[in-house]
């Protein structure tokens, strides 16, 4: 769904019964930063209960709402956060699916970490792709099995139902869907002006507990931001080993437990997302772009920026370039970055 220029799009968060309040927060913060050139909102965030009533949180307070379930009907996008005890739910209340009943046919769905449970319970997710908090995803492939789960990934985008991991994906995702509507623009500006990064590398790997921790020192972070300065040209394993000063074996396992992802992988998404960056930002010619990125040739970008995000160079520029046509971009999966 990407939102047309000038519209004000509203996003509808459902607060329930022992709702988290982090999390419950994030939609408004992070769409409630959202502006476009003329400084003008591009969102409307108002949250409401199944009733209208106070819901206790998971904390030691109640909220109180101006809206009940009847704002789900008005929503363009719905974010559902965790609630309760965090734990999936098999069968959804009455009221819930009530509730969930009154959201407009085409109506984007987001969930955020085991909120996700809501949409598994109603059925919106049988033979999809999800996620869900990497300490919740083992009961929740059992109790859904339908339900292609991905508990390495922070978020996934599947056009018109959106599910992340736990707590700060939230963010990432949210994130996302800004600049999926608007650009890496407006998503960067919203980024820096709520003091998050605009993106993650890697995935929920980096997050989970391992029984010996190991002294990382600085890791493989110095090797990271070397590449980061030279993506306009071959960088090779043995290079990188050298930067971060470690046997290639161990650069390639430390890669994988730092960031989710191989080094070749995290290089590839690195240029691509630079790529997207001067698509956006700048008139370069696409295979000025292309060597810029590291890609070395227009046809390298075009092969793999359509593997990951389902356009070709000129289809993405057109969309979300200030010049471009508004050309739509499909949705697609994403794991750390978007």
């Amino acid at each position: 769904m990407t939102v047309p220029p000038g519209s004000l799009h509203r996003v509808v968060v459902l607060a329930l019964d022992g709702t988290v309040p982090f999390e419950l927060g994030i939609p408004g913060r992070i769409f409630g930063a959202a502006y476009g050139p003329d400084d003008e909102p591009l969102y409307e965030v108002v949250t409401c209960t199944v009733d209208g009533r106070p819901v206790r949180t998971h904390a030691d307070f109640s909220i109180v709402v101006d809206h009940d379930a009847t704002a789900l009907a008005t929503a363009d996008t719905v974010v559902i956060p965790p609630f309760g005890a965090c734990q999936p739910i098999d069968r959804l209340p009455e009221e819930i699916a009530a509730a969930l009943a009154l959201i407009r046919p085409g109506t984007r769905i987001m969930s955020i970490c085991t909120g996700v449970s809501v949409l598994a319970a109603a059925g919106l997710l049988d033979g999809r792709p999800a996620t869900t908090h990497w300490n919740e995803a083992a009961e929740f492939q059992r109790r859904f099995p339908r339900i292609r789960l991905d508990p390495d990934v922070l978020f996934v985008d599947d056009g018109d139902v959106l599910t992340s991991a736990g707590a700060a994906a939230g963010t990432d995702l949210c994130l996302h869907v800004v600049r999926r509507d608007h650009g890496s623009e407006v998503a960067n500006r919203v980024a820096r002006r709520v003091v998050v990064p605009p993106w993650r590398d890697g995935g929920q790997a980096q997050f989970i507990e391992r029984p010996v921790p190991e002294p990382y020192d600085e890791g493989t972070a110095p090797a990271r931001a070397w590449a980061l300065e030279h993506l306009d040209r071959p960088i090779t394993l043995p290079e990188l080993a050298a930067r971060a000063g470690m046997s290639v074996r161990t650069l390639t396992r430390r890669f994988q437990e730092e960031v989710g992802m191989s080094p070749g992988r995290w290089l590839s998404r690195q240029r691509v997302e630079l790529a997207r960056h001067l698509l956006e930002t700048t008139d370069l010619p696409v295979d000025q772009v292309a060597h810029r990125a590291g890609f070395g040739t227009a046809v390298s970008l075009r092969q793999h920026l359509h593997a990951a995000i389902g356009v070709s160079p000129m289809a993405y520029r057109r969309t979300f370039h200030p010049q471009g046509d508004g050309e739509t971009v499909p949705a697609h999966a994403a794991g750390g970055a978007s």
